[in-house]
């Protein structure tokens, strides 16, 4: 059955209040009191997709490349599309507004994203003249805060008064503040207690040739598309999709993972799935029921995985809230899909996407740049060149090019014999 996450009730009781020295249990102090205004949570997520002319970018996330265009995520906000029929001068040519979006996959012309938990299908075979979209509502997994429009800015307030709020059928779209005199007694009746220190901080962590049929995206990528099904993997559970009517989409039971998930790749019928503990290995020869076959358990880091033949190859990034395992390069032997074995370890600056191409690898290191390696051996990986002073996100290997999303810019290479080479960058803004 599919589960349906709801807006997280948390009482935030972390109090600044302002008062007299004087304690007493009937002294009134100073509350800032946030009620949430209200929409229909209907009319909200419809209001959330609208196609538009090009606009700047807030936020570069995910890129997507399909036919002679590339897709690249407006982080939470939907996504800017890109003509690169000429990779040397991409036009920008539209943006899709749609809210709560961080994927998308293709095929045959139908895009799948996600938009606050929902399933959302775009037929983009007239880029100029997209139609209507349809929305499968529940379908894929929910944050906590899915029903906050993210243009709504969060306001400074001792508590949060969601009183008879249903996530079920309601968006936030603002709040009002308002202070309030109350004893500590009346607080505590009302809100509960406030000498609770629920930081702010906990509640908002950073927690080939030809023309295909199946786009392709990076190796950040929480969705993919395998023959006539849509995997979509969120933080325990494996979404899955039977979309041989590309239009007609059925819901099928997910599957809950061994661990926590943030990527998904695939080699054949296998599935590798990337999370902060490790990397998880499902078979998909029956493709509606994904079964788990190993695993690899690292140290807490965020971890994408791309792999080659009976070679995983694992960025981990262990900085900030992605834990403290040293960032790095995990080569892992395959051999034994049950029990990998890790074959070696190259240590990195702050490594996100990574991705390859023949004995090409390329890393993208965070702020350190764009790194090449040649990987015919894997245990003596030779950095061939590093592209520095530009920040790097994520990578998709094309047949003639490498595709790269930084800051709010595009990249594109041309593949040489023994390097790359630049041949455009596009501004996002």
């Amino acid at each position: 059955m599919k589960k349906s996450f709801y807006l997280l009730l948390v009482v935030l009781t972390t109090v600044f209040v302002s008062c007299s020295d004087d304690e007493g249990d009937g002294l009134k102090k100073e509350y800032l009191i946030a009620t949430p205004i209200t929409s229909d949570l209907r009319q909200f997520k419809e209001e959330a997709v609208a196609v538009s002319e090009p606009v700047p970018i807030q936020q570069s996330g995910k890129i997507y490349a399909y036919k002679e265009y590339v897709f690249v995520n407006d982080v939470n906000r939907g996504f800017h599309i890109l003509d690169n029929s000429n990779p040397e001068a991409p036009e920008n040519v539209a943006f899709i507004k749609l809210e709560g979006n961080n994927d998308i996959s293709v095929k045959n012309d139908r895009l799948y994203a996600d938009s606050y938990g929902d399933l959302v299908i775009f037929d983009i075979a007239d880029i100029d003249n997209i139609p209507e979209a349809k929305r499968i509502e529940n379908a894929i997994y929910q944050q906590y805060w899915c029903t906050v429009g993210f243009d709504v800015d969060w306001p400074e307030a001792d508590y949060y008064d969601y009183g008879d709020f249903d996530a079920g059928s309601e968006a936030i779209i603002g709040w009002e503040v308002k202070t309030e005199s109350l004893s500590e007694e009346e607080f505590g009746n009302r809100f509960g207690y406030p000498d609770i220190d629920l930081a702010w901080e906990s509640f908002n962590a950073d927690s080939s040739a030809g023309e295909p049929t199946v786009g392709q995206g990076g190796s950040l990528a929480r969705f993919k598309i395998v023959g006539d099904y849509l995997y979509a993997v969120d933080w325990s559970s494996i979404s899955i999709f039977d979309i041989s009517d590309l239009d007609d989409p059925k819901v099928l039971d997910d599957v809950y993972t061994e661990a926590a998930i943030e990527t998904i790749y695939n080699q054949g019928d296998v599935l590798f799935l990337g999370g902060p503990q490790g990397m998880y290995i499902y078979d998909i020869s029956v493709p509606s029921k994904p079964a788990f076959v190993g695993e690899f358990v690292h140290g807490t880091a965020c971890d994408p995985v791309v792999v080659d033949g009976d070679i995983a190859f694992v960025t981990l990034r262990g900085e900030n809230s992605c834990g403290g395992t040293e960032s790095g390069l995990y080569i892992v032997d395959l051999t034994h899909l049950a029990s990998p074995e890790l074959r070696k370890f190259y240590p990195l600056e702050g490594p996100y996407g990574l991705g390859f191409k023949d004995d090409k690898l390329f890393i993208c290191d965070g702020a350190a740049g764009l790194k090449v390696y040649d990987k015919s051996d894997v245990d003596d990986l030779k950095l061939l060149n590093q592209f520095e002073d530009i920040v790097t996100y994520d990578v998709i290997p094309m047949e003639n090019s490498l595709l790269m999303i930084g800051d709010k810019m595009l990249y594109q290479y041309e593949y040489l014999e023994g390097d790359i080479r630049l041949i455009s960058t596009f501004d996002l803004n």
